[in-house]
């Protein structure tokens, strides 16, 4: 992850005086290369102001160029920043102080938006203005060709330096996007996680009352009644549908029958253990599954049941069938249901809530 830092740029880049002498060294300037420039102090400051306006005129002759600069206030800055940098070129220290220096310098250019073939470009302008210079006011044109050779030699020292922060910059850039296409990542796997959860539940539950479907019950049923086989624990199923809900639907509306179906789901959440499994079987049909259970605690669930569907819905009654498989002898999925509908029937016959086990 990509984190701020209190940390100068050289420490980041882990640039020591030891580091700053071997790349001078690669590049091969040393104390005469300083000696040189040195010996050129005074008269670049005594002209600098007509170097560094040669060099803005030539550079803001470029149009990319004179986009990035923008207005004559930033201009001016931009002339003061490079007279110091140019005087900086022959002051004769090359230390910790003017590396941080230039890998600044490297930074603001990468937060302007200055490309890097910009850049180059810039370095080549400036080294040609210093060369007219010397070559205009020096009549030994050996020692400028060897003042130009100690200012090659310091150019590329510096470019090394900027684009060592450029480099970093856009690694940093890489890191962070990186981060943000795994943070991305994650969240895009977690919302797909997500979905396919809300998919797979709403492919197990009905709709209009929130209870799991025909299809869950089964797969429920097989599961369970394996467990409770092995463990020989009894197993409990309740099944039921409305009494006359095909008069209601044509008498009241099929709102009003769908109004119906949505109070028996509350009533069957309310009395449902969390272990326990409310199903719509089908149209009026519903069943709940009980694992654990025997027919007498069946039969008290079922008049709660009863209470709480009362309590939402009157005139309408229930038909209900309770069987018991377990915990000796089980049966098996489809048989339970049978025998289950079978009991159902037979409550039916009789009028009013009636619980046949």
């Amino acid at each position: 992850m990509i984190q701020t830092t209190n940390k100068t740029l050289l420490e980041q880049l882990q640039i020591t005086e030891l580091e700053i002498a071997r790349r001078k060294e690669f590049l091969g300037f040393s104390e005469d290369d300083v000696a040189l420039l040195l010996s050129c102090k005074e008269l670049i400051t005594r002209h600098i102001d007509a170097i560094v306006t040669e060099f803005y005129e030539k550079q803001t002759a470029i149009e990319e160029i004179a986009l990035l600069i923008g207005d004559s206030d930033t201009l001016a800055r931009l002339h003061s920043a490079q007279r110091a940098y140019i005087l900086g070129l022959f002051d004769g220290y090359y230390d910790i102080e003017y590396v941080n220096n230039r890998l600044r310098i490297g930074m603001v250019h990468k937060r302007i938006g200055v490309e890097p073939k910009l850049y180059l470009s810039a370095v080549k302008t400036l080294k040609d203005g210093i060369d007219a210079a010397l070559n205009r006011y020096l009549e030994d044109k050996e020692h400028v060709s060897k003042v130009m050779g100690a200012i090659d030699k310091l150019l590329y020292f510096d470019t090394t330096l900027v684009f060592d922060t450029y480099i970093r910059s856009l690694l940093a850039e890489v890191e962070l996007a990186k981060d943000k296409v795994q943070n991305y990542a994650k969240e895009l796997e977690g919302k797909v996680a997500e979905r396919t959860h809300q998919l797979h539940e709403l492919s197990r539950r009905d709709p209009l009352t929130g209870l799991y479907n025909q299809r869950s019950l089964r797969d429920y049923l097989r599961r369970e009644l394996m467990v409770a086989s092995r463990h020989k624990r009894p197993f409990c199923l309740i099944y039921f549908d409305v009494d006359a809900f095909k008069q209601i639907n044509d008498t009241r509306g099929h709102s009003s029958g769908d109004e119906i179906l949505r109070m028996i789901g509350e009533a069957l959440l309310n009395v449902s253990r969390e272990s326990d499994f409310p199903c719509r079987y089908g149209g009026d049909e519903f069943c709940l599954a009980l694992p654990e259970c025997n027919l007498a605690n069946a039969e008290l669930t079922c008049k709660r049941l009863i209470e709480q569907f009362k309590a939402r819905v009157s005139s309408v009654t229930l038909s209900i069938g309770v069987v018991q498989t377990g915990p000796e002898e089980f049966v098996d999925p489809e048989e339970l249901l049978r025998l289950a509908d079978a009991k159902m029937y037979e409550a039916k016959s009789h009028a009013g809530f009636k619980i046949c086990t």
